[in-house]
C-alpha cells in the first residue's frame, strides 16, 4: 500500500491524468485479488476477513485522499473538517468481507455551504467502480438517516452494522446518536419483520446436499439475525458480549467454532470459483475439500469428511443462534395481557400447550435422560411441535454413562407411539440423536453424493417416518390403516432406520439389517417383530428397483420379488415403506409415473400368495379374456370382431390393461384405415395411437427427445393393426401440444429423417434374454443419461424390423436403466450381435 502512495504522489507531482492515475489504482487493485489465493491458505476465516477488510479500508481511504487532493489541490484541510464520512455496512461493517462480497459503504454527508461535496463524493464512486471494486453504494445526508430506515427494513439492519472508516469524527458522532434512537424506535416491528424474512429465506434455501453457507439453513446469515437482534435489545456490539448473561462460555465457544469453519469455507469457495460463490456445488467440492486440508481415508473420501464437517457445523450454528434470536426476543414479543389465557395453557410446571406446540420457559432445569423419555411418553398425542425453548431445554438433559435396562424399555414405549415424527425431529434439534439411539452414529450429517437424494441421510430418514405417518396417496393410506398395530410399529420404524446402515464400506443394505436387528433386540421388541422388520430393511428399496426397472408382468419377475419378501404382509408392509422413502427423497418425487408403477406391481404380485398358477401367462390371458366376454358392450359386437378380439396377437395387453380399456382400443380399432391419436397431458403427457399405416417410431421419438420418456407399450392387434401408449416423465404446457399432434402426423411419411445424437453405450452395459418369455426376449440397458438414447435405439430396431412390445425407462442417479421387450418372432434373436454392435458404435468414437 505504502508503495501503491508513492506511485500515486509521483503521478500527481508530475500532472497525470485521471486515467493514468485511476489505472495505477486499478492495477493494484487487480495484482492484490490474484496474489489473495496463498492469503487465503495460511490464515483463519476470520483473520482473513478481518486482513482483507483492513486492507479495503487503506485502498478507500487512499482513493477518497486522492480525489480530495485532486478537488482542493495544496489548499486541501484535514479530512475531519470536511462534512463526509465514509461508513462501512453489511459484512464490510462487521469485518466479515469476504474475497469477492460487494463492498457496501455509505458515504454520510452534511450539506454545509463552502463545500463541493457532490461532485466529491461522485468522483470517489467512480473511482471506486473503475478500480474495480463491487461497491454497494448508498449516499445519505445525516438528517435522512431516520426516515430513510422508516422505508426499509433492509437499511435499517444494514446500518445496525455500520462502522467507520475514514472521514469527519464530529459527523460520525452525530450519526451514533441517531443509530441509538433508530435501535430503540420500533422494536417490535422491526423484529416481527426480520423474523418473518428470515423464515421465508430458510424456506427458499433449507439444508440440502448442495447447502447455501450464506443465506441458508445454518448459514452465515443466521449469525447476522442473532447479531441484529441482540444488537437492537441490547446495544452491543459483540455477541460476545452477552457470555454469562444469555448464555454459557461453552456454548458460545463451541458456536464460535462452528462459525469459524464455515467463514473458511466461504473464503475458500470464492478463491476457487474466482467470483462470490455461496453454495456447496458437488462440482466444487473435490477444490474445495482440498483446499481446507482434507485428505483421503480408508473409510472415508475427503469429499466426504468436508461436507461432513459443513453439515455439522451449519447444525451448530442453526441450533445455537435460532435458540438464542427465541430467547433474545421473547420478552419484547409477549403481550402482558396474554397471561390468563397462558395459566390456562399450562400443561404441566414450566410447560406449555399452544395450537398444539410445546412450549417451555428458559429457566426450567433441566431432566435426567429417563424422566425426559417419560415426558416424551407423556405427552399429548395432539402436539405436533415443539418451540425453540422447549429444543433448548431437552438440549440440557443429564445423560447417564450407560443406558440402563428401565431406560431401553422406556426409549421401546417411545418408538411403538403413533406419530412420533416430531418426538424423532425434536430429539435430532436437540442433539440427543446418538445419545437414545446410539446405533444411528454413522448416519449423522451423513452426505449422500448419489445424485438422487437432496439431504443426508439423518434427514431423509427422519422425513420418511414423517412420511410413513402422513400418508397423502388415499390407496396406500388404506393399506396401512389395514395392518395390525404391530405391523404399523414395523412400517414406521423400518422407514425410520431404513438407511441406518450407510456410513461404512459395506452393503447398506445387509449392515442395516444386522444393526436393525441388534437395535430392537437391545430395546426388548417381539422376536417375531424384529424378524420381519430387518428383512424388509435389507429389501427396502427392492420394489422400486423391480417396479422401475424389471418387467413386473413376467412370472420369472414376480416369483423372484416374492420370494425375497416373504408373505403378503410383508408386501402390504414393503409397499407403504416404498412410498415413504421415495416421498421424503423431495418434493414430486413420488409422482404420477411411479406410483402407476408400484401399483402395478404391488397389483401383479398379490396373486402370487394365493396361488402360484396365477402368474403363468396363459392363465392371466384367459382370465382377462372371460372377464371381456361377460361385458355388454362385448356380447353386441358382431361375431367376427368377438374373435378378431380373443385372437390378438399381443399376450401383454392382456396382462398389462384392464379389460374395459382392451376392448375400447379393439373396438376403436375396427375402423381404422390409417391412424387415429389422442393426447393427454393430465398428470403426465400420454400419447396414444392406433395405426393401420406404417409408423415411424425413430422419428416420432427423435422429435420429441426434449421429453423425458418413463414407458412405452406397443400391442399387436388385428388385421395388421397396432396400438402404441408412450408416457412422458412430465406434463407440457398447453400450446406445445398443437406442436406435437404436428409431429405426429408427420410420423407418419416414412421418408421423413431426423438428426440423431449417437449415444455412447458400452457393450458390457447390455444384458439380453432371450429366454425372458415364450413370446419374448428382453434387452437391459444401462448408459449415461443422453438426450435421444431411446430415440436412437427405436430408430436401430425400426432398420432391423424389430417389433418392440414394450419399453420401461427409468433414470437415477445420472444414468438410463432401460428394459426393452421384444417380440421373439422377428429376426431379433438372429441378429442381436449386429443389433448390438450398431447401438455401441458411439463408444468406439468417443
Amino acid at each position: 500500500m505504502i508503495e501503491l502512495n508513492l506511485q500515486v504522489e509521483e503521478l500527481i507531482s508530475k500532472n497525470a491524468t485521471d486515467f493514468q492515475i485511476s489505472k495505477v489504482f486499478k492495477n493494484y487493485y487487480k495484482n492484490y485479488l490474484e496474489s489473495i489465493d496463498t492469503t487465503v491458505e495460511t490464515t483463519g476465516g476470520k483473520d482473513f476477513f478481518i486482513k482483507h477488510t483492513k486492507h479495503t479500508d487503506k485502498f478507500l481511504i487512499l482513493l477518497y485522499k486522492y480525489i480530495l487532493r485532486k478537488n482542493f489541490s495544496s489548499h486541501q484541510p484535514m479530512s475531519t473538517s470536511i462534512p463526509i464520512s465514509l461508513v462501512a455496512l453489511g459484512s464490510y461493517g462487521r469485518e466479515q468481507l469476504c474475497i469477492y462480497s460487494d463492498i457496501d459503504i455509505m458515504i454520510l454527508y452534511e450539506n454545509i455551504k463552502g463545500y463541493n461535496l457532490k461532485d466529491i463524493m461522485e468522483e470517489f464512486i467512480t473511482l471506486a467502480w473503475d478500480c474495480g471494486l463491487k461497491l454497494g453504494s448508498r449516499v445519505h445526508e445525516l438528517k435522512e438517516i431516520s426516515e430513510a430506515v422508516k422505508e426499509d427494513i433492509t437499511i435499517k439492519s444494514s446500518i445496525l452494522e455500520s462502522r467507520m472508516i475514514y472521514g469527519s469524527k464530529i459527523l460520525w458522532f452525530g450519526y451514533e446518536n441517531v443509530l441509538n434512537r433508530i435501535r430503540k424506535t420500533n422494536q417490535k416491528e422491526f423484529i416481527l419483520e426480520k423474523l418473518e424474512e428470515h423464515k421465508q429465506r430458510l424456506l427458499k434455501y433449507p439444508l440440502r446436499m448442495e447447502p447455501n453457507i450464506k443465506d441458508g439453513y445454518g448459514g452465515i446469515r443466521e449469525s447476522n439475525m442473532m447479531y441484529w437482534m441482540a444488537n437492537i435489545l441490547y446495544g452491543v456490539t459483540n455477541t460476545k458480549d452477552l457470555i454469562g448473561k444469555q448464555f454459557t462460555e461453552e456454548e458460545y465457544k463451541k458456536y464460535r467454532q462452528a462459525l469459524e469453519f464455515i467463514f473458511q469455507v466461504r473464503n475458500a469457495l470464492h478463491n476457487i470459483a474466482r467470483k462470490k460463490q455461496d453454495q456447496v456445488t458437488f462440482d466444487i467440492l473435490p477444490d474445495l475439500s482440498s483446499k481446507l486440508g482434507f485428505i483421503n481415508k480408508p473409510r472415508h473420501t475427503k469429499d466426504r469428511q468436508c461436507m461432513s464437517k459443513i453439515l455439522s457445523n451449519l447444525h451448530i450454528i442453526h441450533n445455537f443462534t435460532a435458540t438464542m434470536v427465541k430467547k433474545f426476543t421473547r420478552q419484547t414479543l409477549f403481550e402482558a395481557s396474554n397471561i390468563p389465557k397462558l395459566r390456562k395453557l399450562r400443561y404441566k410446571k414450566n410447560l406449555y400447550i399452544i395450537e398444539n406446540k410445546l412450549f417451555c420457559s428458559f429457566s426450567a432445569k433441566p431432566l435426567l435422560l429417563n424422566n425426559l423419555i417419560k415426558e416424551l411418553i407423556d405427552i399429548p398425542s395432539s402436539v405436533n411441535e415443539f418451540d425453540r425453548s422447549y429444543i433448548y431445554y431437552i438440549s440440557k438433559v443429564k445423560l447417564p454413562k450407560t443406558q440402563r435396562k428401565d431406560l431401553k424399555k422406556n426409549v421401546k414405549v417411545l418408538l411403538s407411539k403413533p406419530n412420533i415424527h416430531p418426538i424423532m425431529k425434536l430429539i435430532y434439534n436437540a442433539g440427543l440423536f446418538q445419545t437414545i439411539l446410539p446405533s444411528t452414529k454413522k448416519i449423522i450429517d451423513q452426505p449422500q453424493f448419489d445424485g438422487y437424494h437432496k439431504h443426508p441421510v439423518d434427514i431423509h430418514s427422519i422425513n420418511a417416518l414423517k412420511f410413513s405417518e402422513i400418508i397423502k396417496n388415499e390407496e396406500i393410506k388404506s393399506i396401512y390403516e389395514d395392518l395390525t398395530n404391530d405391523q404399523k410399529i414395523i412400517v414406521r420404524l423400518v422407514s425410520f432406520f431404513h438407511d441406518i446402515g450407510k456410513g461404512r464400506t459395506e452393503d447398506h443394505h445387509i449392515v442395516g439389517e444386522k444393526l436393525f436387528k441388534s437395535m430392537l433386540k437391545s430395546f426388548f421388541f417381539d422376536e417375531e417383530m424384529i424378524k420381519i422388520g430387518a428383512r424388509l430393511v435389507r429389501y427396502h428399496n427392492m420394489m422400486s428397483y423391480i417396479a422401475t426397472r424389471e418387467d413386473i408382468y413376467s412370472e420369472k419377475t414376480i416369483l423372484n420379488f416374492t420370494g425375497l419378501i416373504k408373505t403378503k404382509e410383508s408386501l402390504k408392509m414393503l409397499y407403504v415403506i416404498t412410498y415413504a422413502d421415495i416421498s421424503a427423497v423431495g418434493e414430486n418425487i413420488f409422482n404420477s409415473s411411479i406410483s402407476s408403477l408400484l401399483k402395478q406391481l404391488y397389483t401383479q404380485t398379490l396373486p402370487a400368495f394365493e396361488n402360484e398358477d396365477l402368474l403363468k401367462e396363459s392363465t392371466r390371458r384367459i382370465a382377462k379374456q372371460n372377464t371381456i366376454k361377460n361385458l355388454e358392450r362385448y356380447k353386441k359386437l358382431p361375431i367376427m370382431l368377438q374373435k378378431k378380439i380373443m385372437y390378438i396377437a399381443s399376450n401383454q395387453i392382456f396382462l398389462r390393461l384392464k379389460a374395459e380399456d382392451i376392448l375400447d382400443i379393439a373396438i376403436k380399432a375396427k375402423d381404422i384405415d390409417t391412424y387415429i391419436y389422442k393426447i393427454t397431458n393430465d398428470p403426465q403427457l400420454t400419447i396414444r395411437i392406433i395405426r393401420q399405416s406404417p409408423l415411424n417410431l425413430g422419428y416420432l421419438l427423435g422429435k420429441l427427445e426434449f421429453l423425458n420418456i418413463a414407458s412405452m407399450n406397443i400391442f399387436k392387434l388385428y388385421d395388421n393393426k397396432k396400438a402404441f401408449e408412450i408416457s412422458f416423465s412430465e406434463k407440457v404446457d398447453k400450446e406445445d401440444i398443437y406442436f406435437i399432434e404436428e409431429i405426429i402426423k408427420d410420423s407418419f411419411d416414412m421418408n421423413k429423417t431426423t438428426n440423431l445424437l449417437t449415444p455412447i453405450i458400452k457393450k458390457e452395459n447390455i444384458k439380453i434374454d432371450t429366454n425372458h418369455t415364450t413370446y419374448l426376449a428382453s434387452m437391459h440397458i444401462v448408459a449415461k443419461d443422453q438426450k435421444g438414447l431411446f430415440a436412437y435405439i427405436a430408430k436401430i430396431f425400426d432398420d432391423f424390423n424389430v417389433e418392440i412390445e414394450s419399453a420401461k425407462l427409468h433414470t437415477s442417479k445420472g444414468y438410463a436403466k432401460d428394459l426393452i421387450l421384444i417380440e421373439k418372432n422377428g429376426c431379433f434373436c438372429s441378429m442381436q450381435d449386429d443389433i448390438v454392435n450398431l447401438m455401441c458404435i458411439g463408444n468406439k468414437t468417443e
